[in-house]
């Protein structure tokens, strides 16, 4: 396999399982959730519970253009990851693994905006008491997984790239032995 393809087998594959995944969980909360009513799954720290955000990240809103204009933004985003995932080298894994991760679930909670007037499906629910994290969903998980991995790869490119740039200067500036 070329590593061309196997970069696209990584990105799409990711992207896809992604999709699939959030989806299917978006259904199951749907038909078997009563909204705002929490079940618990590990105790009072992992509990499912149905809620549609029609918002963005932690519930922001921008009204009722919300839905539009974070649509808007989620298809720029998707575009850029898009444009990152071309220009990635053959064989950065990591790197085209956080962007189909990252691509997949932006492209998820897109399809829930347009496709659900109430917003998108979050469920999973966890903290500890009244103290919780917001509500989020798979493809919320995708994404900041995604970020969080193309971060990490980012400033490990950084650093080798620093490294490479002290020795060539510690090369040019060594001075040459007399012979």
């Amino acid at each position: 396999m070329s590593v061309k393809r196997e970069n696209a087998r990584i990105f799409w594959g990711a992207a896809a399982v992604v999709i699939a995944l959030d989806i299917l969980t978006k259904v199951l909360a749907v038909a078997m959730l009563h909204e705002h009513t929490p079940h618990e799954v590990i105790g009072q720290v992992v509990r499912f519970t149905l809620a549609f955000n029609p918002g963005a990240a932690f519930s922001m809103s921008l009204g009722q253009w919300s839905r539009y204009i974070f649509g808007a933004f989620a298809i720029i985003a998707l575009a850029i990851l898009w444009q990152l995932y071309k220009v990635s080298q053959p064989g950065d894994r990591l790197r085209v693994l956080a962007l189909g991760l990252a691509w997949g679930g932006a492209a998820g909670n897109l399809m829930d905006r347009f496709y659900r007037k109430q917003g998108v499906v979050d469920f999973i629910d966890i903290g500890v008491g009244d103290v919780r994290f917001w509500t989020f969903n798979v493809a919320d998980s995708a994404v900041t997984v995604g970020a969080l991995l193309l971060a990490w790869v980012l400033w490990q490119e950084d650093r080798r790239a620093l490294a490479v740039s002290a020795a060539e200067a510690a090369a040019r500036d060594k001075p040459l032995s007399e012979g």
